[in-house]
C-alpha cells in the first residue's frame, strides 16, 4: 500500500462555465527539472509557470506568456492552418530556457530569458552640469524565436520528441517522421515514410512518435491499426523496417464495425528508464514490456462501459477523441483521462486506483482512491462528453501532475495517507 495519496494543489484558468474555444488547453509539458510548466492552447499561446516552495509544498506562479503561432492560410492547397499548439517540448541548452512548440505545420524553437530593463537617471538640480546615467530597472521575461522548422510536413504534425543527445529531435505527421538537428532549420531527414504510391491503398496512419529516453538510436511510433513499432537508426537511414512490433491479437468475439477506430492508439510513452511502453487507445490503457512484443503486461479498461454507446460516439465524433497517457517519474504509476472531466491514476504494480474529477468549483473534494478497480463506474447515460481530460503531464522527479480540462489547468500532488481515507474492496 502506498504511503501517500493524491490531493488537489492548484487551479489555473477561468471558472466560468462559458468556455472560449481559443482558451482550451491543447498541450502541457514540465521541463526536465520540474521548475517550469508550459501550457499551450488552441489560440496559439504559450503560458509558462514557475515553481516556488510555500510551506513545504510546491506552488506554481505565472512566469511568462507569448504568442507562439498565428493562423495561416495555404494558398496552394486552399487550406486554413490553425494556430492551435499540438505539442510542447523543453530543451536543455545552457542556462536559458528553450522551448520547441508546434502547430499542424510548423515547429518553432523559442528562447525564454529574463531581460533587464534600463532607464536614464538624471542628476539633481542646481547650476552644476550633470550627465545622465543608465541604471538597471525591473526585469521582464522575453520570448524570442530562434529557429523556425517549416515546409517539411505535407500532413498534420501530431508529435515532436527530443533525442537523449539533446541535439536532434523528430517530428511526426500522419504518414512521415522527420529527423532534425536543432541548429539546422532548413534541412531534415525523412526516417519513416508509410505513404503508399496510390493513396487509395492507404490503410493506416501514424498517430504518435517518441524517442527512447536513454538510447539515442531507438524511437517508437504508433499507428491507427493499434500497433507500436520500434525503429533503430543504426540499421538504416530510412527505418521502414521496424526492429520490433508490439501488437495484441484482437478477440474475434469483440470484432465490430468500430473495431479499427477504437483500436487506434492515440498516445504512447516510454517509462523514464525505457524498459516499458504505455499506450492508450479509445477503450483501454496498456503497459508493454519492451522485451515482450506479443501481448501487454497489463491492460486496464477505461471506457468499457461505453461499448454499447459506440454508435452514438461515432455520430458525435467523440470516438475520435485523442486521450494522452503517461508514466509518473519512476514508472510505478500510469495515468490517463476520460469524460465528465474524470482522470485516473493507476498504481499498476499494487493495483490501486485513484480517480479524480477535475471540477473547477470544488476540486479538493473529488478525489477517491480504491484498491482494485474503481467502485464507481460512470453511468453511460449521464456522461457529459463535452467535459474531457485529454492532456496530462507528470513532474519529472516527484508525484506531481498537471491535467488539462477544457480551459483549466489542474495541479495535483501527494500527501500523507493518514490524512485521507483509502477505500478497499
Amino acid at each position: 500500500m502506498s504511503s501517500s495519496v493524491w490531493r488537489f494543489s492548484q487551479l489555473f484558468g477561468e471558472k466560468s462555465e462559458e468556455v472560449s474555444e481559443v482558451d482550451i488547453v491543447s498541450a502541457i509539458e514540465f521541463d526536465s527539472t520540474g521548475d517550469y510548466i508550459a501550457v499551450g492552447d488552441r489560440g496559439g499561446r504559450i503560458v509558462v509557470f514557475e515553481k516556488s516552495i510555500l510551506d513545504d509544498r510546491i506552488e506554481y506562479k505565472f512566469y511568462a506568456e507569448f504568442q507562439s503561432h498565428e493562423p495561416e492560410f495555404d494558398y496552394l492547397k486552399s487550406l486554413e492552418i490553425e494556430e492551435k499548439i499540438n505539442k510542447i517540448k523543453w530543451c536543455k541548452r545552457n542556462s536559458a530556457q528553450f522551448l520547441l512548440t508546434t502547430n499542424d505545420k510548423t515547429v518553432k524553437l523559442w528562447k525564454l530569458y529574463e531581460k533587464q530593463l534600463k532607464q536614464l537617471s538624471i542628476g539633481g538640480g542646481g547650476n552644476e552640469l550633470s550627465i545622465p546615467s543608465v541604471v538597471n530597472s525591473d526585469s521582464m521575461v522575453v520570448a524570442t524565436p530562434r529557429r523556425v522548422f517549416s515546409n517539411a510536413h505535407a500532413y498534420h504534425i501530431n508529435s515532436i520528441s527530443l533525442n537523449s543527445d539533446h541535439e536532434t529531435y523528430i517530428s511526426a505527421d500522419d504518414l512521415r517522421i522527420n529527423l532534425w538537428n536543432l541548429e539546422i532549420s532548413d534541412q531534415s531527414f525523412n526516417i519513416v515514410d508509410i505513404k503508399p504510391a496510390n493513396m487509395e491503398e492507404l490503410t493506416e496512419v501514424i498517430t504518435s512518435a517518441e524517442f527512447h529516453p536513454v538510447h539515442c538510436n531507438y524511437f517508437m511510433y504508433s499507428s491507427s491499426k493499434g500497433t507500436i513499432k520500434l525503429g533503430d537508426l543504426r540499421n538504416s537511414a530510412l527505418c521502414d523496417e521496424h526492429a520490433k512490433i508490439f501488437e495484441e491479437e484482437e478477440d474475434p468475439s469483440n470484432k465490430s464495425f468500430f473495431s479499427e477506430i477504437i483500436s487506434s492508439i492515440s498516445d504512447c510513452k516510454f517509462s523514464s528508464d525505457g524498459n516499458y511502453i504505455l499506450s492508450r487507445d479509445y477503450l483501454t490503457l496498456k503497459v508493454w514490456d519492451i522485451k515482450m512484443e506479443n501481448k501487454p503486461l497489463k491492460t486496464i479498461q477505461i471506457h468499457d462501459h461505453l461499448r454499447s454507446k459506440l454508435c452514438d460516439l461515432y455520430e458525435n465524433d467523440c470516438i475520435f477523441d485523442k486521450f494522452e497517457c503517461n508514466f509518473n517519474h519512476d514508472g510505478t504509476k500510469i495515468m490517463t483521462g476520460s469524460y465528465n472531466n474524470m482522470f485516473y491514476i493507476y498504481d499498476w504494480e499494487n493495483d490501486i486506483t485513484t480517480s479524480i474529477e477535475a471540477d473547477k468549483n470544488c476540486p479538493a473534494n473529488k478525489i477517491n482512491t480504491t484498491a482494485g478497480k474503481p467502485k464507481k463506474i460512470p453511468n453511460s447515460e449521464n456522461i457529459d462528453y463535452s467535459k474531457k481530460c485529454l492532456h496530462v503531464a507528470p513532474h519529472p522527479n516527484e508525484d506531481f501532475i498537471a491535467i488539462g480540462a477544457n480551459n483549466n489547468l489542474f495541479l495535483f500532488d501527494t500527501g500523507p495517507s493518514n490524512d485521507y481515507e483509502i477505500d478497499s474492496d
